[in-house]
């Protein structure tokens, strides 16, 4: 017996795949992982330029409460991504101005 598409007892069609179910917990793990990649970064140059050093370290911890924010309130999705392109251009402009 074959179950419905999308119902109940319905197999992934491809078994190789990560299970669907874990999506949430693996997106919360790349903000996570986003967050602290940007706060190394930030300790890193901060030990040769102070200024760009600590944008990098203060923006650690928005983009950590971003990915938290999306989380928990899926409709958000359009602030998240508004806010990494205006994280994207600060970046931009530290590293071209310095």
């Amino acid at each position: 017996m074959t179950a419905a598409p999308g119902g109940p007892g319905a197999r992934d069609p491809d078994p190789d795949s990560p299970e669907p179910g874990l999506a949430r917990e693996r997106t919360t793990l790349a903000w996570t992982r986003t967050a602290i990649s940007f706060a190394a970064v930030g300790g890193v140059v901060l030990k040769k330029e102070v200024v760009p050093g600590l944008v990098l370290l203060a923006l650690a911890p928005a983009i950590w409460y971003l990915g938290r924010l999306a989380y928990h309130r899926p409709g958000k999705f359009k602030v998240v991504t508004a806010t990494i392109v205006g994280v994207a251009l600060v970046a931009l402009v530290v590293a071209l101005t310095h």
